[in-house]
């Protein structure tokens, strides 16, 4: 694809700490340059979930504002919205089609009929079908035949497994809502521990078998690959900002404080941290200054992080996997990047670790701030919009074709206000991409309220058909035709 006439696609990734939009283009390798780049702190989203619209649409907004200033010759329009919360949930299904006539060739649209036969599967009340995965499949007597194989094979009879993910249909809906009311337009949305894993694993990791572990602000997701081919997910309700409550709470310090404190001092082992080393917090008011042992806050990181592998370790178990990962655990999300989180996960689970980091289908040249974990999914998400793309050749309101792109400017961090002790190692810098106090996001603006339209969800075989869209080596994706709109309840 030659760059100039690639279009532009948009990530969006809203998150209960932040959220992101990243705008990315194909170049004639079909590799990803990201020609934008936005940031804003996240309000209104607890656990993954939208709690107030309202401050929802002034993160998605601030999140926008940044990337267009960023580039001002960038126009956005369309995005991929990442989606998570404890509300998710998957459902295996089979479906399986009698044919007429064993000896005429299974074709591309059978296997869409048995695709859309899984949109009736019965879901709980107040659930919606976020995705529709087909597994694996079985023609007559021959079964695990691989997707990519099944058209041009001959049979009576034939079928799929399928994993169908949902969600709850409100939570959805105030996606799409917060969405609509920042002026743009959700071309879909995608559970993120498979936007991540599209951007972090390749095919030789899908082979092996690997547990993708995404550790947001909100929740820990989950996405198990076996043979190339998805067999698990899960949502687990405690991630980053449960470790910064605990810090919060356990030390008494204010929250800003306690996410500093996690940050630049914190360790997933507390025996690996300086028993000899303190920290000096500031004083509210003229108080004096408290020094805290790096030893205590380690014990609190630790504690836990055991508690949310433990739950890693329980669905690994629980669905008989933990004996097939032999590409191991790979780490990503912001959450990730906890200091000996690779050597506390290796302990708790007995596999390999890795951390996990979006740069598998970068572009070379690509900015160093953009080789961090917590970027995964939106990366992921961009990715999902090149693949429908090129399966239905959607055409996107975008800048115009050709348009030269200014290298993104990263922010400057903000000063830290915690410093460590005389004798203890100096304070490092809050990372480079660290976010601006709350007071100062955001502004008083007028924002334009559309009338609030429903999205036709499209289970799409082209789009559903591959696991993490196009890189599982199962996937059949030169298989099948363009999408087909379902009413939304």
């Amino acid at each position: 694809m030659n760059t100039k006439e690639s279009p532009i696609i948009v990530g969006l990734d809203i998150g209960t700490t932040k959220v992101v939009a990243i705008a990315g283009r194909k170049n004639e390798f079909g590799k990803i340059e990201v020609v934008g780049f936005g940031k804003a702190e996240s309000h209104g989203v607890s656990h993954g979930v939208v709690q107030n619209l309202e401050q929802c649409i002034n993160s998605i907004n601030k999140a926008i504002r940044d990337l267009r200033d960023n580039n001002p010759n960038l126009e956005v329009h369309n995005v991929y919205v990442g989606i998570a919360g404890q509300h998710i949930k998957s459902i295996p299904s089979r479906g399986d089609r009698v044919r007429t006539n064993a000896e005429n060739i299974i074709t591309k649209e059978e296997i869409q009929l048995l695709i859309n036969d899984q949109s009736k599967t019965h879901i709980p009340a107040g659930d919606q079908i976020i995705d529709i995965i087909p597994t694996e499949f079985s023609v007559d007597n021959h079964n695990n035949v691989p997707a990519r194989e099944v058209i041009g094979m001959n049979g009576t009879k034939f079928g799929a497994n399928f994993h169908i993910i949902t969600g709850d249909r409100t939570a959805i809906r105030n996606i799409e809502r917060c969405v609509a009311d920042a002026r743009l337009k959700t071309m879909d949305i995608v559970l993120q521990p498979l936007a991540s894993a599209s951007a972090v694993l390749g095919d030789d990791d899908l082979e092996a078998g690997v547990a993708i572990v995404d550790i947001g602000g909100g929740t820990t997701d989950m996405a198990v690959f076996v043979d190339g081919i998805l067999q698990h997910t899960a949502v687990i309700p405690f991630a980053g900002t449960n470790i910064t409550n605990d810090i919060k709470t356990g030390l008494g310090v204010l929250k800003a404080q306690a996410e500093q404190l996690k940050v630049q001092f914190g360790s997933a082992i507390a025996a690996e941290a300086n028993s000899n080393q303190y920290i000096a917090i500031p004083g509210l008011k003229g108080l004096p200054s408290r020094n805290l042992s790096t030893k205590t806050l380690s014990n609190i990181i630790q504690a836990r992080m055991e508690e949310i592998l433990e739950y890693v370790v329980y669905h690994l178990k629980q669905h008989d996997l933990d004996k097939k990962l032999h590409g191991g655990i790979i780490l990503t999300g912001g959450g990730s990047s906890l200091v000996n989180l690779k050597q506390l996960t290796e302990f708790k689970t007995g596999l390999n670790t890795r951390i996990g980091l979006p740069i598998e289908h970068l572009a070379g040249g690509y900015d160093e701030v953009l080789a961090n974990p917590m970027y995964s999914t939106c990366i992921g998400l961009i990715l999902k919009g090149f693949h429908d793309i090129e399966k239905s050749n959607m055409s996107y309101q975008v800048n115009s074709v050709g348009t030269d792109f200014p290298a993104y400017q990263q922010p400057a961090a903000p000063e830290s206000k915690i410093a460590a002790d005389a004798d203890a190692v100096p304070a490092t810098a809050v990372a480079q991409n660290a976010k601006t106090p709350a007071q100062d996001l955001f502004e008083e603006e007028e924002f334009l309220k559309e009338e609030e339209t429903e999205r036709v969800p499209r289970i799409d075989i082209s789009k559903r058909i591959a696991s993490i869209f196009g890189t599982v080596k199962s996937s059949i994706k030169e298989l099948f035709t363009d999408k087909e709109d379902e009413t939304l309840n």
